[in-house]
Order: C-alpha cells, then sequence, then structure tokens
C-alpha cells in the first residue's frame, strides 16, 4: 500500500511547486506592469449593467474626469462599471488600464482597456487592484464589489495600507449599508469604534467623488 502511496504524493508535491511558481510569477508580472502607471485610481463595481443603466453613465463620467485630471484609470477589465470607467478614460485619451481575469471559455476584458494584462488566479489580480492606487472609487455591485470594499477598509483601519481616499458614489445603494454598520455593528455591538466609520465616504455624483480624490492626491504631494 505505502509503494502504490508514492507516485500519489509525488504528484501532489509537484502539482503544488508548479502552482507556487506560477503564483509568483503573476506577482512578479503584476507589479512590474502597474509599476509604469502614476496616480492610480482603482474603480470597482457591478459586471451586469449596461451602459442604459444610471450607474454606468456616472462611472463613465468618472473615468472621464480623472482622465482630463491626469489619473490612471484602472479597472478589473470586465463588463459593467469597468467597462463604463474604462470607457470615460479611453475617450478623454487618458490612461484606462485593465486587469483581466483569464477564464476557460471567454475573455472578461473590454474593448476601452489601452493597456492590460490577465491572470489565470482571482486572489493575485485581487491583490494587484489594491496594491498601487492613490483612491478606490467604489459603485454599486454584488458580493466581489462588498469583498473588495470590506478587505480596502479593513486594511486602513489595521494600519497595514495608508489612510487614502475610499469613496462610495450612489447614496440609494450605499446609505443602507452605512446605517447597518452605524446601527447594529457599532452602536449595538461595539465591533468598529466611530473613527473607523470615517474611513470611506458616500457621495452621489462623479464631481463630488473627484474633489474627494484630488484632496487626497494632494495631501500625499501629488496634486
Amino acid at each position: 500500500m505505502k509503494q502504490a502511496k508514492q507516485p500519489i504524493l509525488e504528484d501532489f508535491r509537484g502539482s503544488v511547486q508548479w502552482r507556487m511558481f506560477r503564483i509568483m510569477a503573476e506577482f512578479v508580472d503584476g507589479f512590474q506592469f502597474l509599476g509604469d502607471f502614476k496616480k492610480v485610481v482603482t474603480i470597482f463595481g457591478s459586471a451586469r449593467v449596461d451602459e442604459g443603466d444610471e450607474h454606468y453613465q456616472a462611472a463613465e463620467k468618472l473615468g472621464r474626469l480623472l482622465a482630463k485630471a491626469g489619473f490612471t484609470v484602472l479597472t478589473g477589465g470586465g463588463p459593467g462599471i469597468m467597462e463604463a470607467a474604462n470607457r470615460g478614460a479611453y475617450e478623454a485619451g487618458g490612461e484606462s488600464v485593465g486587469l483581466n481575469i483569464q477564464l476557460p471559455f471567454e475573455q472578461r476584458i473590454n474593448p476601452y482597456v489601452k493597456k492590460g494584462i490577465g491572470f489565470h488566479y482571482f486572489f493575485t489580480r485581487k491583490v494587484m487592484l489594491a496594491t498601487s492606487a492613490q483612491a478606490y472609487v467604489y459603485f454599486p455591485g454584488g458580493f466581489g464589489t462588498m469583498d473588495e470594499f470590506f478587505e480596502i477598509i479593513t486594511l486602513i483601519q489595521t494600519k497595514k495600507m495608508p489612510h487614502i481616499p475610499v469613496v462610495c458614489i450612489g447614496k440609494d445603494f450605499w446609505d443602507t449599508l452605512y446605517m447597518h454598520l452605524e446601527k447594529n455593528v457599532m452602536q449595538k455591538h461595539k465591533a468598529v469604534k466611530p473613527e473607523d466609520m470615517k474611513i470611506f465616504k458616500i457621495v452621489d455624483t462623479p464631481e463630488e467623488a473627484v474633489k474627494i480624490i484630488k484632496a487626497g492626491a494632494r495631501d500625499r504631494g501629488m496634486g
């Protein structure tokens, strides 16, 4: 029995080693790729909205305003909000960057990405989206957007990253979450402190978001 199991164990070890090298390569390629861009703003949001949606239109406008202000617009490179933000930056002549995820039967990259790179692993792509920005903007979205939102504010809360602007656009969507966090998480269960609720700001328009982002860039000597 021991002899029968040995090839299986060796195959497993070989598979793990191969994955480790592939993960390392994705991190190296990702950091090198992002090193070429300055004043990056990462934009998150639902992949399921189309150009007739008000949040798509707001994301497109945000991308355009950021590009005109000299910021690089970085997204996950896919459809929906990502496409809208890239589209705004692209049509304004700015840097429109996408970090694509490689799927078995499709490429999710939108046509407005000027420069992009693909990732096999979701978690390496997620690190790249969170690693080099001067601000993070969140539009309404699903589980993925919520995951990315809470990760960034947790990193800021625990001082694992600088307190840079985190802006949520769309009060119709984000105010409900804020009220839940304030009433239940902070006041009732005391799981966060009042100052933690200041990590992010909720606004209704791209113009408000850009104003906050520009102020944050100036505070860091990049304005």
